[in-house]
């Protein structure tokens, strides 16, 4: 099994912007869709963004127009940029890989990665 390690998370304004980062070890797994999902406190881990190996791009709704994700397949990392946080977005964010494209019910995941927006 590969692993996919995140970072890049932390404590920002509302308004601000944070990038998260998961590195992955490609080469030890065969994956078609990588991306983000997120976990509040009491709440249900959510699908944030998806991309696959072609490129093509998948966001939640509350997110499109704020977050946008893209890779290197160079550095094996893929990217979450986060802009226009808001309080609502405070979450854990955990990287996560999938053999399949579909990207519900990915393969891989990563310890997460804790991102806090302050009002």
């Amino acid at each position: 099994h590969g692993q996919l390690v995140e970072s890049g998370g932390g404590l920002v304004q509302a308004g601000g912007s944070l990038r998260l980062s998961c590195a992955a070890s490609i080469t030890r797994f065969s994956i078609k869709a990588m991306g983000w999902y997120r976990q509040a406190p009491g709440k249900q881990r959510d699908m944030v963004a998806s991309i696959t190996n072609g490129g093509r791009t998948n966001y939640a709704d509350s997110v499109k127009g704020r977050f946008t994700i893209s890779k290197d397949v160079a550095k094996n990392t893929v990217y979450l940029q986060m802009k226009s946080l808001k309080p609502e977005d405070t979450a854990v964010y955990y990287c996560a890989a999938d053999r399949g494209i579909s990207f519900v019910t990915p393969d891989y995941w990563g310890q997460g990665t804790q991102v806090t927006v302050s009002s």
